[in-house]
């Protein structure tokens, strides 16, 4: 039963499914299929005779059932119509058998849900709102639930979001300490009767209002206490939660849009030329049968006595009204049924040429290319943009260690023996590390120099790897073998600690006072005295620490931009020597990373950390004060390196995208990561270049000021233009969505636009989407961050609505579905996220790279055939119906056919197969081994033509014969794209002219952004773990190891649950560089 009622707010009571039965919630059970036994029949039957062609062709059937007005027998209409159904509604029932297939997967998994006061085993389908779940380690969410409490102190879980943002880093969770204390005690759980009032079911991931009422008090919600469907448990042993939003009410559900029925413009263009030749169809009936009530009334008088036809009983009125009837069935040739089952027979040849195509095979997977549709191949040729998630899809999202600058000098480069850098291959023999055993062996370095400069005892490369080992929110655990495990909020935090690690300054564990890390095979224990946390506006993270010989020290790393501007004057010339290694390393696509440090007077730190206490105790402008000293404390830093990381992209990429974008497709990246890791991804791609004209940066809060953002980019962007373009006049732009060509025209530059998921939501709205459609058409690229799944499908939906432009959607996770969906054309990759994508796609394959092949070979070939095909159809069977019109201008228009189609069909069969069939029996027999032992005398001429190709005059006849059959087609051609060019030839016509227009790289003067791909870092963090890590509530209980005997110093954070939800995580990023607008 259904409720119909708009659901304003939602009312759950936890352990009472009767109380919740009655407002009738939707059950856990998800349906993405489209039929079931008893309404597949006359469902699909309704959608297929909704084409025009089906429809035409019943209509053709009944009129043939009447025996007075038809010349053919209706067999020859309903074998063909029953054999096109059929096949089709066998297409559909297997692409829904799948459905279901994965519907009932996804359902009957097995859940633990306490009925009766017991956990008990369900489905899936079968869990209830307000039912109360236990979860285990590596679980996925059965719906979207309260967290109540969990195996870690506090009522702290770690969940892994990929499923739902692209991101796998992990996401820290925490229940109200009123229901963590029901720990796992099933009784207590079971007698756990709290009221939840929430918001109604919706689509916002990032935001989740309620309030909890349990014995006689009120709790808010938030998000924070939410654990959606699609999630994974991580890092958790167990936790309880109870359910809030279940099936297709769950907010994973709710971003996942529906499936909608695709048609590509060759299909379109059918139906529409379907209704014109059945207007001409009908014309041409009209001339017939005014043609035979003349040739009644004036000349059938004559042929009454020969047919036996009484006086007065046939009209010549009604005679033209049958006819008309009967040469519609006859000429009903010029459309053919059969066109429709040789194009659905063409598509299925495309679709296995993709499927066997062995150069979109992933051998280290053993993935094929796979075409999941047979309808959509020629569209491949027409894709105008591409929508791209990033993480999976354009990356692998794994970091790598690969350079670094440590006082001056790069490690990581492999000097040949003339001392110049050589590409470092796995041909190059790695480093042996010093402690084998801990080391990570998926870590690999070439450079031997860093491991001599570490043994040979250099302080300053000691000092640098001990601030990766130290400065960072890593926590590490041992698994069941005894293996050093860490988990890491962010990948590139990972990567850092595993370099520290495999040089010998390897992270053991932590306390909330104390760090323990072990130095070249020596246990060394640090005290924890402060944790400058991460955020946005700073870009850095420190940490201040004393270590066993009393010296506190203060271990700073960032973004270089940031911190540069931190360090003492006496860095001079080291800071320009690292600036240009970072900028190499920039130049590379690696994401940099700036580490400083600083020795602090005990007197001046006890001074400090006393006014750092009453900061954080202060009710008034806390975070003001607290961000002055930071300030004050991070200056006069002694710089000591960079780092440099590889994020690393899937295997040809860069060429994939310059391929791509040669082919004139914009390429548009959707991504819900942040937006300085998205920007770095942009310049690894080379979507994003330094070379770029402007690169506008939207970030507005609010509709007004992303409004007036985008307009201020536009007019930046026409102001440009018009002096490059020496003139020309940039048109105003019309009031309607749909944008003018000339201003595109008139755009000479590259640009870029980069918009966040807040200022996107603005952007999309009625009264703003016009400015926003605008301005990123006329960029050259496109990159949306922090975006939700169902933002990704409105970007989608804009442009297909407004620019009438074929589109393509690629991706890899469940967050991805809905873009998918909503595109013309979608691509899921079977990557690391799961088949949710994969089974939502129209293709898939296992790379990007593929996606050349697919459009630019496959696609290109598949709307050129059947083009070609179309075009000979339609002229066969214009001539084919032609004659039967003018026969009947021969036979006194009455609608006899000229052919016999039993006769015609009967040697068309003959003449076409019988050909095939003889000319190969007589070509494998002419060179038939066997034939020719058996009658050597009869083939004297076997083996002549070895002998022939050494006459000189044999090789003339063929040269003479290749000219006189090229040449006249070469100059024809030569002729053709000259006079008459096509639109291809026009469009490499111009990129050629843009590319002799363009003046030399060597000519322009490089101005490169200095945080153009720099310090990603920064930005794949998370704000708040530095006072979860000091607060020690993320900490299972243990003994500390030894402090050396070191004073315990503690300041106040008892409220670090309220400063991390009052932070904002996504504050914009503020650009220090001189050619990005900022708006």
């Amino acid at each position: 039963m259904f409720c119909f009622m708009v659901e304003m707010e939602r009312i759950v009571k936890a352990n009472d499914r009767e109380y919740n039965e009655k407002f009738q919630y939707a059950d856990n059970r998800i349906h993405t299929s489209k039929y079931n036994i008893l309404t597949f029949l006359p469902i699909n039957l309704f959608e297929q005779f909704q084409r025009v062609a089906n429809a035409y062709f019943l209509c053709l059937l009944i009129l043939q059932l009447i025996p007075e007005i038809s010349s053919l027998t209706w067999f020859t209409t309903i074998v063909p119509l029953v054999l096109v159904i059929t096949m089709t509604a066998v297409k559909d029932a297997t692409d829904d058998y799948f459905r279901h297939k994965s519907d009932n997967q996804v359902n009957n998994r097995q859940s633990e849900v306490l009925i009766d006061s017991k956990l008990q085993n369900e489905k899936w389908m079968n869990v209830k709102v307000g039912d109360i779940i236990k979860l285990e380690n590596n679980q996925f969410v059965a719906a979207d639930l309260l967290l109540l409490s969990s195996s870690e102190p506090h009522g702290l879980c770690y969940v892994e979001t990929a499923e739902l943002d692209g991101e796998t880093n992990l996401k820290v969770r925490h229940a109200l300490s009123v229901t963590s204390e029901l720990g796992a005690d099933i009784n207590r759980l079971a007698r756990f009767d709290g009221i939840v009032v929430c918001e109604a079911p919706n689509n916002k991931l990032d935001k989740f209002m309620g309030i909890l009422s349990w014995k006689d008090s009120k709790h808010s919600l938030n998000n924070e206490k939410i654990i959606l469907r699609g999630c994974i448990l991580r890092n958790t042993s167990w936790c309880f939660g109870m359910v809030i939003f279940a099936g297709p009410d769950t907010k994973l559900m709710q971003n996942s849009g529906k499936t909608k029925f695709k048609r590509t413009s060759i299909d379109r263009l059918m139906n529409t030329l379907v209704l014109w030749i059945f207007g001409f169809l009908i014309c041409l009936g009209i001339i017939l049968a005014i043609g035979n009530s003349i040739w009644e009334s004036q000349i059938g008088d004559q042929f009454r006595t020969f047919l036996f036809w009484n006086e007065g009983e046939k009209s010549s009125v009604f005679s033209g009204f049958l006819t008309f009837w009967s040469y519609i069935i006859i000429l009903n040739t010029v459309v053919p049924i059969s066109l429709y089952v040789s194009v659905e027979v063409i598509r299925l040849g495309h679709s296995y040429f993709i499927n066997w195509d062995r150069k979109m095979y992933y051998s280290r997977k053993a993935t094929p290319a796979e075409a999941r549709t047979t309808t959509l191949n020629e569209e491949l040729g027409q894709i105008e943009y591409i929508f791209s998630d990033k993480t999976g899809t354009l990356t692998q999202n794994i970091m790598t260690f690969k350079r670094c600058s440590i006082n001056g000098r790069i490690y990581g480069e492999v000097p040949d023996d003339l001392d110049q850098k050589t590409e470092i291959t796995q041909e190059k023999e790695p480093v042996d590390f010093l402690v084998k055993s801990q080391a990570d062996r998926e870590f690999q370095f070439f450079d031997h120099n860093l491991m001599e400069s570490i043994k040979m005892g250099d302080p300053k490369v000691h000092e640098f790897l001990r601030v990766l080992a130290l400065c960072h929110t890593v926590m590490s655990e041992e698994n069941s073998a005894g293996e050093l495990i860490y988990q890491v909020q962010s990948p590139d935090e990972g990567a850092l600690v595993t370099a520290a690690r495999n040089f010998g300054f390897i992270f053991k564990s932590r306390t909330p006072e104390t760090i323990t890390i072990e130095e070249l095979g020596t246990l060394v224990t640090y005290q924890l005295l402060a944790f400058l946390d991460f955020n946005n506006t700073r870009k850095r993270m420190s940490v201040i620490v004393r270590n066993p010989e009393g010296q506190i020290k203060l271990y700073s790393k960032g973004a270089d931009t940031i911190l540069f501007e931190k360090l003492h004057p006496s860095n001079e010339v080291l800071l320009s020597l690292t600036s240009d290694h970072l900028s190499e390393f920039a130049g590379e696509g690696l994401r940099t990373l700036a580490i400083a440090h600083r020795d602090l007077d005990d007197k001046y730190f006890k001074e400090w950390h006393k006014m750092l206490e009453d900061a954080n105790a202060a009710t008034e402008e806390r975070d003001e004060r607290i961000a002055g000293l930071y300030e004050e404390i991070e200056r006069d830093l002694m710089l000591l390196g960079a780092t440099a990381v590889e994020d690393k992209l899937q295997e040809g990429v860069i060429e994939t995208v310059t391929s791509l974008s040669l082919a004139n497709i914009k390429i548009w990246v959707l991504t819900g990561d942040k937006q300085e890791t998205a920007i770095n991804i942009g310049y690894a791609c080379n979507m994003l270049t330094d070379d770029m004209n402007d690169v506008f940066v939207i970030a507005g809060n609010n509709a007004v000021e992303v409004r007036e953002e985008l307009r201020k980019a536009k007019e930046n962007l026409s102001g440009q233009n018009r002096n490059v373009s020496n003139g020309h006049v940039v048109c105003e732009k019309k009031q309607q969505l749909e944008l003018d060509s000339i201003v595109e025209e008139t755009v000479t530059g590259d640009y870029a636009l980069i918009i966040n998921g807040h200022s996107l939501a603005h952007a999309l709205e009625s009264d703003v989407k016009s400015d926003l459609l605008e301005l990123a058409c006329m960029c050259k690229t496109v990159v949306c961050c922090r975006v939700t799944p169902l933002q990704k499908a409105q970007v989608v939906e804009l442009v297909k609505k407004y620019r009438n432009a074929v589109t393509l959607a690629i991706g890899d996770g469940a967050n991805d579905v809905s873009m998918i969906k909503s595109a013309h054309i979608g691509v899921g990759i079977s990557g690391q996220e799961g088949l949710q994508a994969v089974l939502a796609s129209d293709y898939s394959f296992a790379q990007f790279r593929y996606l050349q092949r697919l459009l630019l070979v496959h696609g290109r070939w598949s709307y050129f055939r059947m083009c070609k095909f179309l075009c000979y159809f339609f002229y066969k069977n214009f001539a084919f119906t032609l004659v039967h019109f003018w026969f009947g201008f021969f036979c006194g228009f009455s609608a006899q056919i000229a052919l016999d189609t039993s006769y015609w069909t009967f040697i068309n069969h003959v003449f076409i197969w019988g050909s095939i069939a003889i000319y190969f029996s007589i070509l494998f027999t002419m060179h038939s081994n066997g034939i020719f032992g058996i009658f050597p005398n009869q083939f004297p001429f076997v083996g002549n033509a070895r002998h022939s190709l050494t006459q000189k005059c044999i090789w003339l006849v063929i040269l003479l014969t290749t000219v006189a059959s090229v040449l006249p087609v070469v100059v024809f051609r030569f002729l053709k794209v000259n006079l008459y060019p096509t639109l291809s030839d026009q469009i490499r016509r111009w990129q050629k002219a843009q590319k002799k227009a363009r003046p030399p790289s060597s000519r322009r003067p490089r101005t490169r952004r200095s945080s153009s791909r720099r310090s990603g870092y920064a930005f794949a963090h998370q704000e708040g773990y530095g006072e979860l890590i000091t607060s020690g509530k993320n900490m299972r209980a243990k003994n500390p190891p030894p402090t050396s005997g070191l004073e315990k110093t503690h300041y106040n954070s008892t409220s670090w649950i309220e400063n991390l939800c009052k932070k904002t995580t996504d504050t914009v990023s503020s650009f220090g560089q001189d050619k990005t607008v900022k708006l």
